[in-house]
């Protein structure tokens, strides 16, 4: 026979009692559970969204890679070099403080206060300027580094210069399918700009902004000039890949 049955009428109220207790207990432990679920999977959600958000700001920031700086004055001279950049210098060499303050040689021999040699002043920084890629060139991985001899020097750097910037940018090119490349020196100039004193005689600055493609992309031709070097020049290149938008 039922246990109930020889339970007393208070016992019989005290067991209903208790049934609809755990009842309470166990549907608000549901209900807790199912709201912790709930902010489990918002919090979760709300970390993708900032992650995203955080890798296309990431994107959005082209990173201005390997600027370099050549100076060649006629005649040993006393140089001073500032770069004003519209976003956050990263890298420099020699260490960039307020500027570069070396003594040049007609040769490009650059010797800082401390009697330290260099070639070049060295800088990289993070942008968020545009470029406008409707313009340029879609050339074959393959085909990349005979491309880059061509325009270098149609830009006006001499066969070291190109060399050096060969060296640096072809091993990130040459295994692409495609790339897609259009010379931005006036955007570059527009969000870098460089004060150089005594002022220069000529300024050749040749900005590479690039992406690769699998497929070939359909570009206007891009006509590339160069200044003529004369009196006290200088020269600089640099390049960013960029995440097309």
């Amino acid at each position: 026979m039922d246990e109930e049955y020889y339970l007393t009428e208070e016992q019989r109220i005290r067991l209903e009692i208790e049934k609809e207790e755990k009842k309470k207990l166990k549907k608000e432990a549901g209900r807790r559970w199912r709201w912790l679920r709930g902010a489990a999977i918002a919090g979760l959600i709300l970390l993708v969204v900032i992650f995203l958000l955080i890798r296309q700001w990431e994107k959005s920031q082209d990173v201005h890679r390997k600027p370099v700086i050549y100076l060649y004055p006629e005649e040993t001279a006393e140089v001073f070099v500032r770069l004003e950049l519209d976003g956050e210098l990263t890298t420099t060499y020699p260490k960039y403080q307020n500027g570069w303050h070396v003594t040049a040689e007609p040769d490009g021999t650059l010797t800082d206060a401390d009697g330290m040699t260099y070639n070049y002043l060295y800088w990289e920084g993070k942008s968020a300027v545009e470029y406008d890629m409707s313009a340029g060139f879609c050339v074959k991985g393959c085909d990349t580094a005979e491309f880059l001899e061509k325009a270098l020097s149609e830009l006006g750097l001499t066969r070291r210069e190109a060399n050096e910037f060969i060296v640096y940018w072809l091993p990130l090119m040459e295994n692409n399918n495609y790339n897609v490349i259009s010379f931005q020196t006036e955007a570059y100039a527009e969000s870098a700009k460089l004060i150089v004193s005594p002022m220069p005689d000529a300024v050749i600055r040749v900005y590479m902004a690039w992406y690769g493609s699998d497929k070939p992309v359909k570009l206007q031709n891009q006509d590339l000039s160069s200044m003529e070097r004369k009196g006290f020049t200088v020269v600089e290149w640099g390049g960013s890949e960029i995440h097309p938008r």
